[in-house]
């Protein structure tokens, strides 16, 4: 981010710009921010993410350009962009526009706003070893990450606490799933099933003597099941954690964009083709399950959802 997109002193009136044929809703502000030895615009939507990445690719943009809910636009791409849609407007107007969108990026989702609040939750498990916390949340919070931030962390723990207050766990089994979730991808890479086992292995070390060894070991286990999440477990905390791992499925659309976009992010080093179709196969994979979720509560509440935002996905990524 290179201006401060959370600037209130915007303008409240429009600036008169229309949109063009097709009902485009791609807006870009003049390059005037220095980085890098050259100039950036800024370029928002204020109704789809999924028009706003297509302008972007169109462009030539990488995917790292975008920043959580605008992509950055060196100054020699802005013409194109036009060229693909987007429309100038002023940067008050610009920022005016995302401030009333609804996909402007809530508090919730900016890691910076939500540390204390994740240090509290554990403090309230492991609350003798605050500075390894602090450490762990390091993790969550390195820049080169996109979905697997320290705000997948913090929806993955509200998840595991709706799942817990419709169940009767006893206080074990409340500190394993925590644990797990804290370690889930404490390591992440990007290489599948590598992750998970780093992930195990440092969820064994780092909380030895923290829990008592079989929590430690459930824990660690959990973490290593996540490597599949189409497989049965053993472990009767299995469905509890899937459920919450999986829980940004049923987001609302918004946010489905969102999460979609950082994986993508992620990913940046995948040609967009290759891109699509191998996250296409993995979405359907979800579909042509009975369930996507395994507790009662989560596919009363989360299963309609989930169905209809992997749906439309899919048929972005497939061109439908």
């Amino acid at each position: 981010m290179l201006y401060p997109l959370s600037y209130e002193g915007a303008p409240t009136h429009s600036t008169g710009f229309t949109c063009h044929a097709g009902f485009m809703t791609v807006w870009i502000d003049q390059p005037l921010w220095p980085a890098h030895g050259t100039m950036f615009a800024h370029m928002v939507s204020d109704s789809r993410l999924s028009e706003l990445h297509d302008v972007a690719e169109r462009t030539g943009l990488s995917p790292r350009a975008f920043d959580q809910d605008h992509y950055d636009v060196p100054e020699h791409l802005v013409a194109e962009a036009v060229a693909q849609g987007a429309i100038h407007v002023t940067p008050h107007e610009l920022v005016r526009r995302l401030i009333a969108s609804p996909l402007r990026i809530p508090a919730k989702e900016r890691p910076a706003k939500i540390r204390a609040r994740l240090l509290r939750n554990w403090e309230e498990w492991a609350p003798d070893h605050p500075e390894l916390g602090r450490r762990v949340l390091d993790r969550w919070e390195s820049p080169d990450r996109g979905y697997h931030s320290s705000v997948h962390l913090g929806e993955v723990l509200e998840h595991v606490s709706t799942l817990e207050r419709q169940s009767s766990l006893d206080a074990a089994s409340r500190r394993i799933l925590r644990a797990t979730a804290w370690y889930h991808d404490a390591v992440y890479n990007g290489k599948p099933g590598h992750d998970e086992s780093q992930s195990a292995q440092l969820c064994a070390s780092d909380l030895a003597g923290v829990l008592p060894p079989d929590e430690v070991r459930r824990a660690s286990e959990l973490i290593m099941a996540t490597s599949d999440h189409t497989q049965d477990r053993p472990d009767p905390l299995w469905p509890y954690f899937h459920d919450a791992d999986l829980g940004i499925l049923a987001a609302a659309s918004p946010r489905y964009d969102r999460y979609a976009a950082a994986v993508r992010t992620e990913y940046s080093h995948v040609p967009g083709p290759e891109f699509r179709a191998a996250r296409a196969t993995i979405l359907e994979g979800f579909l042509a399950q009975p369930f996507i979720y395994l507790t009662a509560p989560a596919r009363e509440s989360w299963e309609e959802r989930a169905r209809e935002n992997i749906s439309a996905e899919v048929r972005r990524l497939r061109g439908a």
